[in-house]
């Protein structure tokens, strides 16, 4: 069990990643196989459990209790009023879906963009991942119609390269780079038929998890019930990134270190 104390993350960084499964049990064993991952109940809620690698939290795996919910990987971002960034998503054209809803010692809303990606927001305190640690998630990137558009709605929404927000907005190998203290925290980037042609027409943001042999994950994933494809990444410093989706069909993906 971490040994970190919550703290209030920097505004506008992204601050956890959230599975919601329809069979707990079964996604918890999947991401075990593959990710080494150990699970422990949440506090926040009798249906979410939080997924550790080395004592450090990572990730939430909740179950789905809804009929048509769609299984997917969900980013959340910090924010210093829930209420204020509900207000500015709805004013920018974007669907505010739950929300902002108290939770533990927080609250949060989950919204979608004007193109349809799904996204979180967290007012509070709480153990956010470090960026390329271990299996934390090393990055977000975001597949969209239109990646300058997407960037300047979130950097609205986020305050991106506003002061006093820590987050910086580049651009570099044809996309947008949200940095923050030197580390890119997320992309941005016109969707590519190649990365998943099934679903190139639906926007999404993509979990991106560091793992030491990306190759061998993949194996993993497929010997586990997914399924696993190589794909091209400038952002990958070993070059090595699959596309994998778990036995359910939530999409993510893994990088060398």
């Amino acid at each position: 069990m971490s040994n970190v104390e919550d703290t209030t993350p920097t505004p506008g960084t992204p601050c956890w990643v959230n599975l919601m499964a329809r069979n707990l049990e079964k996604a918890q064993g999947f991401y075990s196989e593959i990710m080494g991952w150990e699970f422990r109940r949440s506090t926040l809620d009798d249906d979410l459990t939080v997924a550790l690698a080395h004592g450090e939290r990572v990730a939430g795996i909740g179950c789905c209790r809804e009929a048509g919910q769609p299984v997917i990987w969900t980013p959340y971002f910090a924010v210093r009023d829930a209420d204020e960034t509900a207000g500015r998503i709805s004013e920018r054209g974007a669907t505010l879906a739950v929300g902002p809803l108290p939770l533990g010692n927080g609250r949060a809303g989950v919204a979608a963009d004007r193109d349809g990606a799904v996204f979180g927001f967290w007012e509070g305190p709480i153990t956010a991942w470090r960026v390329g640690h271990g299996n934390a998630p090393a990055r977000l990137d975001l597949e969209t119609r239109d990646a300058f558009d997407a960037a300047i709605f979130y950097a609205e929404v986020f305050g991106w390269a506003q002061p006093p927000s820590a987050c910086t907005v580049d651009y570099a190998h044809d996309r947008v780079l949200v940095r923050s203290a030197g580390h890119t925290l997320a992309t941005v980037h016109s969707r590519t038929p190649d990365r998943d042609p099934e679903g190139a027409a639906r926007p999404r943001w993509v979990v991106d998890f560091r793992v030491g042999n990306p190759a061998r994950t993949a194996a993993a994933a497929v010997a586990a019930g997914g399924d696993a494809a190589p794909v091209t990444s400038p952002l990958s410093a070993s070059g090595s990134t699959f596309v994998i989706h778990d036995p359910e069909g939530a999409f993510f993906t893994v990088s060398g270190g």
